[in-house]
Parts: C-alpha cells; sequence; structure tokens
C-alpha cells in the first residue's frame, strides 16, 4: 500500500513538472493577440489595453502599439517579426527592454519607445538594428545617454529624438558614431552640463529642434555652446520653450549668427543664409526691456520668415519692422495687437514690408476692418492675409486691397452681414464661425469659399460666384438645396453642407439619395452628416437611411384620391344604412329617449302631488287621414254613441275614443301628444290599409307608437283593424315588431258584405273591453 502511494506521488509530480515545462517551452499560451491588421499588413494595435506585447502575424511590416500599458519587452515578444520595418511603442508604462528584445528585428527602420519610463539607454538593445534609420527616445526619464555610446552601430540613422524632462548631461562620446542627419530633436530644458563639439561631428545636419529653457535663463554659455554646434548655412534651427529675460537672453543667438555668416574683405557675402526665423510659445518677462528686437538686428536682415506665435506680443516698433527688408512671411498670430499696436508695427503702413507675400495677425485684439484695409494697402506684393479669431463686428460699405490679394481668412469673427469691401481679386475666402445670414457679392475669381457656423438658410447663389470649386457651408440653418441650386454654379466640384438643420422633404431626399451621385458635384464630407431636423418623426436620422411613403411624396393626389374614396365609401353607407332603415331607427330611438324622459317627468310630478294615473280613454285610435271617413261616419258613432232602443244596449254602452285631430292639445311636440294619449288609454287600434302604410304623417306616428307600444310601457295590447286586405309583407320592414304581430296575433277584417258588420262591432267592443273572443 505504501508502494503505491510512492508511485502515485511520483506521477503527480512528473505531471506537474511537465504542465510547468510545457508553459515555459510555450509563453505565448498566455499572451492575448491583435487581428487588427489591413491587406498591407499594417497592425494598429493602439489604444488596446494590453500589458505586455500581443501575438500578431508574422508577416507584419507596421506594429503600432502606442498607448497602452506595455511594461516590459521580453526576449520571445518579438523574436517572428523578421520582416518589420516600423515599430512603435509611444506613450507606454515601459521600463524594462531585454537585452535582445531587438535582435531579430533585422528590418527595422523606424522605431519610437517616446514617452515611457526608460531609466537607462543600453547599446546593446540597437546592436542588430543596421537598418534603422528614425530613432525617437524622447521623453523618458533617463539622465545620461550612456556608455558605451547607445547609437554607435546606427550608421544608416537619419532620424534622431533623445532627451526629456530629466536629461542633465551630454559628453562628447555620446553620440559616436552618428555622422549626419536629417533631422535632430532634442529635450534638456534642465540639461547643466555640455561639453562643447558634442554635437559638432554631426554634419551634414538638416533641420534642428532644441528646448533649452534652463540654459537660457541661467547657463547662456551653455546655450550659446549648443546653438555654435548645430548652426550651419542651410540648418533650419527651431528654439521651443523659450523664456526671456531681458537683451542678456538673446546673446546664446550670437552664436549661430557667427556660424552662418560668412565675411569676405568686411562684406556680407550670405545675407540671406537665415531663411527662418521662428518662435513659438515664448514667455517675455520684464517685456520693457524687451520691446524693438533691435539687440536681434543681426539676425533680422536675412530671414525671408519670421513667425512669432503666441508669445504675448503686443507691439514690433517700426523700427524693427525696417530691419526685415527681406520679409516675405510674418506670423503674429495669437498676441496681444491692437489697431494702434499693429499701425506702429507696420510703419502706419508707409514704405515698410515691401516684399511681403503673407501676413498672419490671426488671434489679436483687432475690432476695425477699415483700419487693418488702410495698413496693408501698401503691401504691394501680399497675396495672403490672415485676420481671423478677432472682434470685428462690422465691414466697411468699401476698401483698398492690394490687387495681389487671393487669400483672406476672417473666419471666427462677429460679422453679420458682407459689403463690397471684399476684393474681387479673391480665389478663397474664409468666412467660418460668424454670423452672417447671407452671401450675395460677386466675387468672379473665386474658387474656394468656408462659410460653416454660420446661419446662413440657402447657398449663395451660383451666378455671382462663377469659378466656385469649393464650397464649405456646414453647420448653418441650411434647410435644403436641390439640383437647380447646384447647376447654377458652373464648375463646383466639392460641396461640404452637413450638420444643418435639413427639413426632410421627398424632393430633397430623393435628391440626397439618387440625383446627385454620379453628378459633378461630390459630397466630400459624407453622407452620415446629413441629419433630418423636420418632420419630428425623422429627427436626427439621416438621410440616406430615409424612406418615404407615397402619402409623404404625393400628398395632395393622395389626399384627393382619398376624400374621392372616402366621399364614395360615404354615399354607399348612406344607402346602405337608408336602405336597412338604420335612419329610422335613429330618429326613433332619439324620439323615444325624450319621449320616455318627459314621461317620467310628468309621473314624478303626479307622484308629488299625490295623484294616480288617471285613464280618460277606451283606446288611442291611430289611422291615416284618408280614412278618417271611415273613422268618423263608422267607428266613432258605432262606439261612442248610445244605442237605446237596441235590444243588446246593455252590451252597448258607449266607449270613450282618443282622436288625434280632436284630442291632441295643440301647440304641443307630437310625440308628447301621443305619449299622453297612450299613457291615458286601455288600448291601442291600429286602423291599417295601403293609405295608412304610405302617408308620411301617419307613418311618423306608426312608427312612434309603434316604438313605445311594443317597448312594454302601454297597458293592454294593440287591436289591429284592417279596412282592406293586407298582408304583413306591405307593412314596411322596419316596423319589425308589428309584422311579427300580424303572424302571432288575430286581427279584425272590415267585413265586405252587410250581413257580418254586426258581428265585426260585437268583436271589437269585446276586444275594448278585455273580454276574451276569438276575432
Amino acid at each position: 500500500m505504501g508502494q503505491m502511494t510512492n508511485l502515485y506521488f511520483t506521477l503527480l509530480c512528473l505531471h506537474l513538472v511537465s504542465i510547468c515545462w510545457s508553459q515555459r517551452s510555450n509563453p505565448d499560451s498566455e499572451r492575448l493577440s491583435c487581428d487588427r491588421c489591413d491587406r498591407r499588413l499594417s497592425c494598429n494595435c493602439s489604444y488596446g489595453g494590453f500589458t505586455s506585447v500581443p501575438m500578431v502575424t508574422d508577416r507584419a511590416l507596421t506594429l503600432d502599439l502606442s498607448f497602452n500599458k506595455i511594461a516590459v519587452v521580453t526576449d520571445d515578444d518579438l523574436k517572428s517579426h523578421r520582416q518589420l520595418k516600423t515599430l512603435s511603442l509611444h506613450s507606454n508604462k515601459l521600463a524594462v527592454i531585454h537585452p535582445s528584445a531587438f535582435d531579430s528585428l533585422w528590418s527595422l527602420e523606424e522605431l519610437d519607445l517616446s514617452n515611457n519610463q526608460l531609466t537607462a539607454l543600453k547599446q546593446r538593445w540597437f546592436i542588430k538594428l543596421g537598418a534603422l534609420q528614425n530613432l525617437n527616445l524622447l521623453d523618458n526619464p533617463y539622465r545620461f545617454l550612456g556608455s558605451p555610446a547607445p547609437f554607435q552601430t546606427l550608421l544608416r540613422l537619419r532620424r534622431l529624438g533623445f532627451g526629456g524632462p530629466a536629461l542633465e548631461e551630454l559628453k562628447t562620446e555620446d553620440l559616436d558614431g552618428v555622422t549626419q542627419l536629417e533631422e535632430l530633436t532634442v529635450h534638456g530644458n534642465i540639461l547643466s552640463r555640455y561639453e562643447p563639439g558634442t554635437l559638432a561631428d554631426i554634419w551634414p545636419l538638416g533641420r534642428v529642434t532644441l528646448s533649452l529653457r534652463s540654459a537660457f535663463l541661467t547657463n547662456t554659455a551653455l546655450a550659446r555652446a549648443v546653438l555654435k554646434d548645430v548652426s550651419y548655412p542651410e540648418t533650419p534651427i527651431i528654439l521651443k520653450d523659450l523664456h526671456l529675460i531681458g537683451n542678456e537672453s538673446v546673446q546664446p543667438l550670437t552664436a549661430a549668427a557667427d556660424r552662418r555668416i560668412r565675411w569676405a574683405q568686411a562684406k556680407w557675402t550670405d545675407q540671406k543664409s537665415i531663411d527662418e526665423f521662428f518662435l513659438q510659445n515664448i514667455v517675455v518677462l520684464d517685456v520693457w526691456k524687451f520691446v524693438s528686437l533691435l539687440e536681434l538686428g543681426f539676425l533680422l536682415h536675412y530671414p525671408r520668415k519670421v513667425s512669432v506665435i503666441n508669445g504675448r506680443v503686443f507691439v514690433m516698433p517700426c523700427p524693427t519692422s525696417r530691419l526685415l527688408v527681406n520679409l516675405q512671411y510674418l506670423d503674429l498670430s495669437d498676441n496681444l495687437l491692437t489697431e494702434m499696436t499693429l499701425s506702429e508695427s507696420l510703419c502706419d503702413g508707409h514704405g515698410t514690408l515691401k516684399d511681403l507675400r503673407v501676413l498672419n495677425i490671426s488671434g489679436n485684439a483687432l475690432k476695425s476692418l477699415s483700419t487693418i484695409n488702410r495698413l496693408v494697402a501698401g503691401l504691394s506684393k501680399l497675396t495672403h492675409l490672415d485676420i481671423s479669431r478677432n472682434a470685428y463686428s462690422s465691414m466697411p460699405p468699401t476698401c483698398s486691397w492690394p490687387s495681389t490679394l487671393r487669400y483672406l481668412n476672417i473666419s471666427r469673427a462677429k460679422l453679420e452681414t458682407i459689403t463690397p469691401c471684399l476684393p474681387t481679386t479673391l480665389e478663397v475666402l474664409d468666412l467660418s464661425n460668424n454670423d452672417l445670414k447671407s452671401l450675395n457679392l460677386y466675387l468672379p475669381a473665386l474658387r474656394e469659399l468656408y462659410l460653416s457656423g454660420n446661419k446662413i438658410q440657402s447657398l449663395p447663389s451660383g451666378w455671382l460666384l462663377p469659378n466656385l470649386q469649393i464650397l464649405t457651408i456646414q453647420s448653418n440653418t441650411l434647410n435644403m438645396f436641390g439640383r437647380s441650386d447646384l447647376q447654377s454654379y458652373e464648375r463646383l466640384q466639392n460641396l461640404q453642407a452637413g450638420q444643418n438643420k435639413f427639413v426632410c422633404s421627398c424632393e430633397f431626399v430623393a435628391f440626397l439619395q439618387s440625383d446627385i451621385k454620379g453628378g459633378d458635384v461630390q459630397l466630400t464630407d459624407g453622407e452620415e452628416s446629413y441629419v433630418c431636423d423636420s418632420p419630428l418623426y425623422l429627427q436626427e436620422e439621416p438621410v440616406v437611411h430615409v424612406h418615404l411613403s407615397v402619402a409623404d411624396c404625393h400628398r395632395v393626389p393622395f389626399v384627393s384620391v382619398c376624400c374621392g374614396v372616402a366621399l364614395f365609401v360615404a354615399i354607399l353607407l348612406w344607402i346602405l344604412l337608408w336602405r336597412l332603415h338604420v335612419w329610422w331607427y335613429l330618429k326613433m330611438t332619439w324620439a323615444w329617449l325624450k319621449a320616455k324622459r318627459n314621461l317620467r317627468r310628468r309621473q314624478r310630478c303626479r307622484e308629488r302631488e299625490g295623484l294616480e294615473s288617471l285613464l280618460s280613454f277606451d283606446a288611442f285610435v291611430s289611422y291615416s287621414e284618408q280614412d278618417a271617413r271611415w273613422v268618423e261616419n263608422f267607428l266613432v258613432p258605432e262606439l261612442e254613441e248610445p244605442r237605446d232602443n237596441d235590444e243588446e244596449s246593455v252590451n252597448h254602452q258607449p266607449l270613450t275614443l282618443c282622436l288625434h285631430k280632436r284630442d291632441f292639445l295643440p301647440g304641443h311636440w307630437i310625440v308628447d301628444n301621443i305619449m299622453s294619449a297612450m299613457e291615458r288609454s286601455r288600448r291601442t287600434v291600429f286602423i291599417l290599409s295601403e293609405n295608412f302604410v304610405q302617408s308620411d304623417w301617419c307613418r311618423y306616428e306608426l312608427d312612434f307608437s309603434h316604438f313605445w307600444l311594443f317597448d312594454g310601457n302601454a297597458g293592454g295590447e294593440a287591436i289591429l283593424i284592417l279596412l282592406e286586405p293586407l298582408s304583413k309583407d306591405d307593412i314596411p320592414k322596419r316596423f319589425c315588431k308589428l309584422r311579427k304581430l300580424m303572424s302571432s296575433t288575430t286581427y279584425l277584417e272590415w267585413p265586405q258584405e252587410e250581413e257580418k258588420i254586426g258581428e265585426f262591432w260585437r268583436s271589437l267592443r269585446k276586444a275594448l273591453r278585455g273580454e276574451e273572443e276569438d276575432y
């Protein structure tokens, strides 16, 4: 038993060891995968939340792993990617890279390790990357580049970026092996030690971008040494994150001038070697010591491009402007210029900046278009003018612009109307984000027009813009447009009109879904940006997804047809109801309800007065006016007059009859009279004949009598007297109870023989007295 236990324990241990070994030999079993690769074998795995390098096809040429949470790159993560040319690990938490992690990336040309947690750089990482051309190591917390020189084996390197928030020192041996670069970027805002000549051996050297904030503030010698090493006549230098305090802050720039300017017999032999002067996001302290830039006079004669962006500059004095004799491009955007200081900067428009072609003064504190027009009118070569993001509220009626002006940007202002002040020479006009409601101005040369963010309700007239090719009119109050609107434009090619308040009529939906496709004008902002604002049930629905019914699209014909059909159906229904006597039933129901209400009211009155219902008549007689002679000559004398001489006088007691001609109260409603007569009568006698059935008045009386009598409200029974042969089929079908009564009850017939008349009267009297007799 003990041997069996030992054997079982040994087998279990072997099984666990095999599992651990299989997991160690197959690390991919725990790695996540990324399958976001396109047909060009470019895999975008950014923003995937990965904490380790995911598995990707080994045929990938580009792998983007930026903006994840990767902290470690192991020796196996990239082993199979021998064809990879571009790898980005930007913005992760990368702190550890295995020494042989990149050994298999023989074909890698671009590597981005910026914005991570690398505290040291290792030459071993790059020793097998012989094809590498672009390397970005910016914004990592390493203090030194390390030893041995990390880039010594990168013979093909052409773009290099290094440095970050912790870089303190650069030594001459740090850049061994780097001989020429197209672009160099150094972030050394806290750089405190620099050995002169560290960057001097890199030549030829293309664009250089330097961030040396601390050096310009506290160690101008260091800044001067760096600038001296990278300054060549054809090398553009961009200085970022500058904080300038007084004139001494610009002294390091003289080093750049010394290297870029050649001397020969006391003459400037290369006056235009400094092509561009670019300052952005600068902070000028003690601004009263830094007002004219005259300390930079040794630089200002040469550049053709000057940019001072977001520097809180409120004026560039006229003497400084006069130094810019070769200037063609001037960007003073996002500063504090006003009309008065701009007038000083442009020397009030008198004889300065004659070669200026591009002027950008957007994002300042300007308010008067007329003043700006006056100041730039003398710039005879000006082609581009950007005066956007200022506070203009009106436009003068007329203006005088340079005849060369082709591009004008007045966007993000407060303009409400447009006047002929705009030059007719314009080819590009940007009026977006104003308060414009229309644009009715003839601009024959205009090719591009930008009107987004206004309150325009319709497209501008095409005949006013004969050469327009691009129109952007998004986010306005445009309701709709159609083929006729676009046909007025002779050369329009691209239209962006989405994000408006479209009324999704049938014409507009049909035009946008089919007519515009395949035409000369293309909607370049995408179909999904065209969304319905009305009608309400289509609100927020993309126009391309709208399906309107025939009723929506052909409302007038549809309503006409519907009305015609409804009228036809109504006529058929009216005829059907008439044939079924529905109207009669409704009329009788209403009359009966009203009469019944009156009866209850009278009964309540009698009850309150303590009176009992009195029967005043033996019978209520309903007959046709054409049969009145028989009633008056035979029925009334026979039943109401006494017969004293008759041997059967005891059976001939006179009866009291109720006749409408005699006993109805004049001025009362006919139904109330009928109700009252029936209420006060023991029996109801119907004198039936062809005249009775065909008489309108008699039929109305019979209708209501029938309705009331057979509802069980009258005392006794009905007595039917046929003056002439009459079958139940001769009775109108709407008198269903009367027809049923004729089928189930024996009725009296007026005899044609003289000898049977006496028997007829005897039977009638007995029926009126309630005596049982077959008749």
